[in-house]
């Protein structure tokens, strides 16, 4: 957990417009060392508050989806209906010394609003504005509205998971979704840098599209050298044998080896030291060639082991071995426990932040913000008097209660 720092990002304060997973994943990021994040949540709130079970009902009522709760620690909340010029003027005013103001509504929408990167610069001439889009703008796919398991498809990798027998496979976690949201905060982070040099903000077009792509290593590198499309090859790893998942006696473990010394000191672990000095499997690129016979030998070699003892035996001696285990069998392991991976604050639990600073720790420091929480206590800080914030409560400006969108009225059906 962190301690008495306020973390390495402490002072910088962002304006988070963002929804559903990508953007909230970024500024949870950036929240996590210290930042100021205020989300500005839209009348009927953040969707993924709804995308559940599981829910944590909250002791004063209503309640959170999991998916939210797992991407929105240490931020602030409060909502405002942007579709009214009225709350466009109080974005304006929060956005007076913020650092950055990040948004993930659909290309245009910002710019409709008049408050595109061209009319804020002017105003505020060192704030960064990162966009995070499906596709971009501009382009064949411009504009066009991107979700992770979409994109998976549409960049090539759901061809490179899965294998022979089931074809193209979604990666079970939001990997895109994901990686957008750390490539952003990669770019916040160099656009803040920069401007201590130059003085000034900048634009940041992020997409799910670029950075799934940037994913695709090292399927993408071997086709461009190759030429030959990459095919999904299941566990096995595209370029190095053997390095798969194996059966023993107690559970599945995973082996891998990166160059011809590991495989020879594995073979002699195994108590199986001529298996290195067969012809088929001396080298990497024999042992490729001779995969499947090699799979199946160290198959039969570990069957009986007790896995979790194999491991053990074989990372103390400094070979990549691991059991594969199940997220409640993680979440109790004892190293998890010594990394500090998983926080608790009151009700909250949930992972923690993997980057380990020495002097300025960062992590969690607060539970997910109920939504609209703090929506007074924001407009306080940042100047509005009581009238006027309850000027914009009365007039919904500044709302309060997240608003349930009206289901809309039957259709009658079209002449046949």
């Amino acid at each position: 957990m962190p301690g008495p720092s306020k973390g390495a990002l402490a002072g910088l304060k962002v304006i988070d417009l963002t929804r559903v997973l990508g953007g909230p994943y970024c500024t949870m990021v950036l929240s996590d060392h210290g930042a100021e994040v205020i989300k500005i949540e839209p009348p009927q709130g953040d969707e993924v508050r709804d995308w559940g079970p599981p829910f944590h009902d909250h002791e004063e009522g209503g309640r959170d989806a999991s998916y939210f709760i797992g991407v929105n620690r240490n931020k602030k909340s409060l909502a405002l209906d942007l579709a009214r010029p009225e709350a466009r003027e109080v974005l304006l005013r929060l956005l007076d010394g913020a650092d950055v103001v990040i948004e993930n509504f659909k290309p245009g929408t910002m710019e409709k609003w008049g408050l595109g990167y061209a009319t804020l610069s002017e105003r505020f001439p060192r704030l960064i504005h990162c966009r995070v889009s499906g596709f971009g703008a501009e382009g064949p796919l411009g504009g066009f509205p991107g979700y992770d398991a979409i994109v998976q498809a549409m960049v090539g990798l759901m061809s490179i998971n899965g294998t022979e027998t089931s074809g193209p496979t979604r990666l079970a976690t939001p990997v895109v979704d994901i990686g957008t949201g750390l490539f952003s905060a990669i770019a916040i982070l160099m656009a803040v840098v920069e401007r201590q040099g130059s003085g000034k903000g900048q634009y940041i077009d992020m997409t799910l599209h670029d950075c799934g792509m940037a994913l695709l290593h090292p399927h993408a590198a071997n086709f461009f050298l190759s030429g030959k499309r990459p095919a999904a090859t299941g566990n096995p790893h595209p370029n190095l044998a053997p390095y798969d998942k194996y059966r023993t006696r107690t559970c599945e473990i995973f082996i891998g080896t990166g160059n011809d010394a590991t495989f020879r000191r594995m073979c002699g672990l195994l108590g199986q030291p001529a298996l290195a000095d067969d012809a088929r499997f001396r080298t990497n690129a024999d042992r490729m060639a001779n995969r499947k016979e090699l799979s199946e030998i160290v198959q039969a070699i570990v069957a009986e082991e007790d896995g979790h003892a194999l491991c053990s035996r074989l990372l103390a001696n400094g070979l990549p071995a691991g059991p594969v285990l199940f997220i409640d069998e993680v979440a109790e392991a004892p190293h998890t426990k010594a990394r500090e991976m998983v926080a608790e604050i009151g009700w909250y639990k949930g992972l923690n932040t993997p980057i380990k600073f020495g002097r300025t720790p960062g992590g969690a420091r607060a539970a997910p913000p109920r939504f609209g929480a703090d929506g007074e206590g924001v407009l306080a800080a940042h100047g509005f008097s009581a009238e006027e914030i309850e000027a914009l409560k009365r007039t919904d400006v500044l709302v309060t209660e997240r608003r349930r969108e009206a289901r809309p009225a039957p259709q009658p059906k079209a002449a046949e």
